[in-house]
């Protein structure tokens, strides 16, 4: 199905769009701002093919939403919309990864054209995405990287429980792969030839996340022209994933329990019951035990939802795993950024294996790819990693002020004295390169350079003191 979400805050300009595109068999969704369009995607990532985006919109502007869409739906092929003066724009979102631009007012041919362009780049990613699937022996699992123990236990859960009805509880901390859990619970089910529909009950105001759970009918409030259903009614058959369980309001939670119970919902706005089959995966990041106890969450419902549980591990408890989630995160991640990689250099990946990860593997995506992108090699070294995952002791040090024992200066010692040698310390700890040094400390490069001066100090010194390269 060809869909697309229309972003744009002028309500003439979506409506000649919907009028234009609904012509020629396209399903068209709208968002008043980059806000509410992003708001659409949180709650399921899938339900549009292509994104069409105004440049100027007030709040969040084009290129903003443009760079939060491919965080929340990485390879969503965006068309942005720009007046003719500012179509300079409109290249730098390109190069941040627009899949085109048209400028206003947009040739209804050319708008056409255009967007069967940007659907057909996104059913060829799908289609590629199914090959690889195919390649792999067609595993459901083999999106849960890891080999160690924690994730041997998680493998063996959901072969055993995937093809059940029951209800699972998946627990974990932040970035730790929970929806890639319940992707392969439902790639393991009966169900599995059936849609999987994704709520993240934490994207959406209560009210919101009411109708979009249940759907309403017509007339249920102002704005509701015509019936929708609601995720439930639209995940039949199949499975539905409630992310971010922990977060929703008190007073949804009953009528939540009763869908669970019963599999029946009724409509915002309707008296009559609507019967549903649906299988329930949920996923938390907060303790829903200790919650109810609280009076936080509602314990019958807890008991509802955590029939099995399953906890997604910490990356810092799989440690063992790191090579292996580098290697295929960095083949992933150099097809996005157009980058050839041959790998990582030893220094590199030692630095990775004994970080601590509180941000868990997506913590971990995103390191590497700033790695890959600031690397000037097809071997990334320690020069592309943060300070902090580099060097921590080293960070800690010069970020105090401080320099490493034996180096620092006299107890006497002036604050010029103490600010040299922590500079020495971060030129060192930076081969001599200026601007990774002054971004290090939070400062810019000419105020690092002015301190250079005023001290009597040159990059090359201090940078080559321990055999670093200086960057000129």
């Amino acid at each position: 199905m060809k869909s697309v979400l229309v972003i744009d805050d002028e309500p003439g300009l979506r409506l000649m769009v919907r009028a234009v595109l609904e012509d020629e068999g396209w399903t068209v969704f709208e968002a008043a701002s980059g806000e509410e369009g992003l708001a659409l995607f949180s709650t399921d990532r899938n339900f549009a093919r292509v994104a069409l985006v105004d440049m100027n919109m007030p709040g969040m502007d084009g290129n903003s939403t443009l760079t939060r869409l491919h965080e929340i739906r990485p390879g969503l092929p965006v068309v942005m919309l720009t007046a003719y003066g500012t179509i300079g724009s409109a290249v730098e979102a390109m190069k941040g990864g627009a899949f085109d631009y048209l400028t206003k007012p947009a040739d209804n041919d050319e708008l056409v054209l255009t967007l069967n362009r940007a659907f057909e780049y996104s059913r060829l990613q799908e289609e590629n995405s199914l090959l690889r699937l195919e390649l792999s022996g067609g595993d459901p699992l083999n999106n849960l990287v890891g080999t160690g123990p924690a994730m041997r236990a998680v493998h063996a859960f959901i072969r055993q429980a995937g093809p059940s009805e029951a209800t699972v509880l998946i627990s974990g901390e932040s970035g730790t792969g929970k929806e890639l859990i319940a992707e392969s619970l439902h790639a393991c089910s009966n169900r599995s030839a059936k849609p999987l529909i994704k709520v993240n009950c934490a994207a959406l105001p209560s009210q919101l996340l009411e109708s979009e759970l249940f759907g309403y009918v017509r007339g249920a409030f102002t704005g509701a022209f015509k019936d929708k259903p609601g995720r439930f009614q639209l995940a039949s058959g199949g499975t539905i994933f409630l992310d971010e369980i922990g977060e929703v309001p008190l007073d949804l939670q009953a009528k939540l329990l009763r869908v669970i119970q019963d599999r029946t919902l009724e409509p915002l706005g309707s008296v009559r019951p609507v019967q549903v089959d649906v299988r329930i995966i949920a996923a938390t990041n907060r303790n829903l035990r200790q919650a109810a106890t609280e009076g936080k969450f509602r314990e019958d419902l807890f008991f509802r939802l955590n029939v099995l549980e399953i906890k997604a591990p910490a990356l810092r408890e799989r440690q063992e795993d790191i090579p292996l989630l580098v290697s295929r995160l960095v083949d992933k991640l150099s097809v996005k950024n157009h980058k050839s990689v041959r790998g990582v250099t030893p220094g590199f990946l030692r630095a990775l294996c004994v970080y601590s990860w509180p941000g868990n593997v997506r913590e971990l995506e995103n390191v590497l790819e700033r790695a890959l992108i600031l690397s000037r090699s097809d071997m990334p070294d320690t020069d592309s990693l943060p300070p902090y995952i580099a060097d921590p002791e080293a960070f800690r040090t010069y970020k105090a002020g401080a320099v490493p024992p034996g180096q620092a200066p006299s107890p006497d010692a002036s604050g010029e004295e103490t600010e040299r040698a922590a500079l020495i310390q971060a030129l060192r700890l930076h081969g001599g390169h200026r601007e990774k040094t002054a971004a290090a400390l939070g400062i810019s490069r000419r105020t690092l350079q002015y301190k250079l001066r005023k001290l009597g100090l040159t990059a090359r010194a201090a940078g080559f003191a321990q055999g670093g390269r200086h960057d000129g």
